[in-house]
């Protein structure tokens, strides 16, 4: 289980300073069994609901359950109230704010934590909360938690990725497929990014969805990606649901690195999921077929590394960009701390000249070079490693 998350709850609603605390973070990471491992953790009275029932639709049910952890912290100074899939009841905020300030006004020492999608609770409800509240964000779980929970190789973790609910059935490969593509992929698009806004084009939003799964490592200009959409949209349309998935926890468009904002915004995106198991359940490659291609293999093990590094950004506030000038061209820009490392993939094992980070050495500042692969560190090994750890 991803024990840092849980260690930061723990300290922060056993302090004396009361918290309304968000966890944010894609469908199936582990936001629920996180929550009820925490409750296992305190020494005070807690009360965990979940929102994902017909009958809690109206904002009263909000009022009733503070009043029920209200008779429960009658023989206690302290205590936590879990709302889960808390964005499924329309104006949530209003209710949770009233009842935080009449707990405050009362000086009852009330904690919240709030569990649901990142787009939804980040977007939607924080802004009538600011001030009150701090957001733990999850990324979706890395090599190394599904080493230790279910003993996976490198290789396991390249072609089927990180989620923990799947993890037993890879070895019926139809049934893993479906399973991401039926209760991830398909219920993020369809109700969590839905529930933030209202989307004009959902069959185009899936087919963005798809080309970013099938070009992941690769940058593909906006007017390219129309050229393979049967969709009828526009270039705005597409960055615009391209950011959405992003946020989804699903495909990402990689900005171009510049010391120029502009250069960023308006440069073609680098496609990266943030999930290779989006790459294998749509390309319906197994692990055998996936390392007989080798320009497949490539494109998974560069999607690895990215998604890698965008779930560990997510976690230490980091930045992820590429870079390409001509012909030459870095695969990631990580900035961390104020630190610019500059990265490389390679999935074969001959020796390598970076032509790209030689060249970016020279144009911009750079304070670490690393090759992942080839004759660099092993792709094991950089999945394993936090990105504090590069700094």
């Amino acid at each position: 289980m991803q024990r840092r998350e849980l260690q930061v709850l723990r300290n922060r609603f056993n302090e004396e300073r009361r918290f309304i605390q968000i966890i944010a973070g894609p469908r199936q990471i582990g936001k629920t069994t996180l929550a009820l491992q925490l409750i296992l953790e305190l020494n005070f009275p807690t009360h965990y609901v979940t929102a994902d029932i017909p009958s809690t639709k109206e904002l009263s049910w909000i009022d009733e359950q503070f009043d029920i952890m209200r008779l429960k912290m009658k023989s206690s100074n302290m205590g936590l109230i879990i709302f889960d899939e808390i964005q499924k009841i329309n104006n949530w905020e209003e209710s949770i704010k009233s009842n935080w300030e009449k707990d405050t006004k009362n000086k009852i020492k009330l904690h919240v934590l709030l569990l649901g999608s990142s787009p939804i609770l980040m977007q939607k409800g924080t802004e009538s909360l600011m001030g009150r509240f701090e957001i733990v964000r999850m990324g979706h779980w890395s090599y190394k938690e599904m080493n230790n929970a279910f003993g996976w190789n490198e290789e396991k973790y390249i072609v089927y990725g990180g989620y923990p609910g799947a993890a037993t059935l890879i070895n019926d490969f139809q049934r893993w497929r479906l399973y991401i593509l039926n209760s991830i992929i398909e219920p993020t698009l369809s109700k969590d990014i839905l529930f933030l806004e209202n989307i004009r084009k959902p069959a185009l939003l899936k087919q963005v969805c798809e080309l970013g799964a099938l070009y992941s490592s690769r940058i593909l200009s906006y007017t390219k990606m129309l050229g393979q959409l049967h969709d009828v949209g526009n270039t705005v349309t597409i960055a615009h649901y391209l950011n959405l998935l992003s946020k989804a926890g699903i495909v990402a468009g990689l900005p171009k690195y510049s010391k120029r904002e502009i250069k960023k915004q308006s440069s073609s995106p680098k496609l990266q999921v943030l999930n290779t198991a989006f790459i294998t359940s749509y390309t319906s490659k197994n692990i055998k077929e996936a390392k007989k291609d080798k320009v497949y293999w490539g494109h998974l093990v560069e999607s690895a590394v990215g998604s890698h590094l965008i779930n560990q950004a997510i976690k230490y506030n980091g930045k992820i960009y590429y870079w390409r000038d001509g012909n030459y061209e870095i695969d990631f820009i990580l900035i961390i701390e104020g630190k610019i490392i500059a990265i490389e993939v390679k999935s074969h094992y001959r020796k390598t000249v970076l032509y790209g980070m030689d060249m970016f050495s020279r144009k911009h500042h750079v304070d670490k070079k690393m090759l992942i692969g080839g004759d660099g560190i092993s792709v094991g090994e950089f999945l394993n490693t936090e990105i504090t750890e590069l700094i």
